[in-house]
């Protein structure tokens, strides 16, 4: 019987690989373009970062929030 998923995986499986590197190499390509220093403003105090870094925090803590409310809807 052959199998159709070529190299163990799946189409679905093939364009969300394909995506998510896609998306990884436009976030590294926009935060290397924003290097130079930007005023941010943290309920009372204004510091400042590069925006690389700002946009770095920013993309993980999406990303970790993401995961936590997958994560909290998968187990209901």
């Amino acid at each position: 019987m052959p199998d159709d998923r070529s190299g163990g995986k799946s189409l679905y499986q093939k364009i969300r690989l394909y995506t998510l590197v896609g998306i990884t190499v436009l976030a590294v390509i926009v935060i290397f373009q924003n290097t130079e220093d930007v005023p941010t403003h943290v309920l009372f105090w204004t510091i400042e970062i590069p925006g690389a870094a700002l946009l770095s925090v920013t993309m993980l803590a999406a990303f970790a929030g993401g995961v936590i409310w997958t994560g909290f809807f998968r187990r209901r």
